[in-house]
C-alpha cells in the first residue's frame, strides 16, 4: 500500500503542509480507475479555517463529481479520519480508506466499517513520525484541529 501512487501523494501532501507551518497530514481521492481525483492537507492553520482538513482538501481539489465517480474510489489519508471527514467518505460513499497510522490518533474508523467501507491501516512508520514531531511542536494547534 505504501507503494500506491495515491498513498505516495497522501504523504507528500502531509510534507508540503508540514512545510508551511500546518499540520502534517495528507489525503489522496484516486477512482476506481487508479487516477488521481483530487488531493489536498490540511489547512486548518495556513488558511484560518475550521474545516479543510485533509480529506474535506482532497474532495474540494477533486471538484464536482456525479457520484459515479465516488463508487470503487479509495480515499489515502496519512491518519485515521476524524469524525467530520468519516462522514464525509460515508456521504460520497467512498468505496476504500488506506490510512497511514492510527498510533497518534483514532478517528472514525469503526463506523466505516459499519457502513461498509473497507478500511486498511498501512502503519506508517512515516506517517507516524510526521504526527509525533508536529503534537510534540505544537501541541495547542494539535488539540484545537481534534477538537479538544
Amino acid at each position: 500500500m505504501e507503494s500506491d501512487a495515491g498513498f505516495k501523494a497522501a504523504v507528500e501532501e502531509a510534507k508540503k503542509g508540514a512545510a508551511e507551518g500546518g499540520i502534517p497530514i495528507g489525503a489522496c481521492l484516486v477512482g476506481a480507475d487508479g487516477k488521481i481525483l483530487g488531493r489536498g492537507h490540511n489547512m486548518r492553520i495556513q488558511k484560518g479555517s475550521a474545516t479543510i482538513h485533509a480529506e474535506i482538501a482532497a474532495l474540494e481539489n477533486a471538484g464536482r463529481l456525479p457520484a459515479s465517480a465516488y463508487k470503487g474510489a479509495t480515499m489515502y489519508t496519512t491518519l485515521s479520519p476524524c469524525d467530520m471527514c468519516t462522514g464525509a467518505c460515508i456521504l460520497y460513499k467512498v468505496n476504500r480508506v488506506v490510512l497511514g497510522e492510527n498510533k497518534t490518533f483514532v478517528g472514525g474508523e469503526d463506523y466505516l466499517k459499519q457502513r461498509g467501507v473497507e478500511v486498511v491501516n498501512v502503519q506508517s512508520s512515516e506517517c507516524e513520525a510526521l504526527m509525533k514531531k508536529f503534537i510534540h511542536d505544537h501541541p495547542e494547534d494539535w488539540y484545537e484541529d481534534i477538537g479538544e
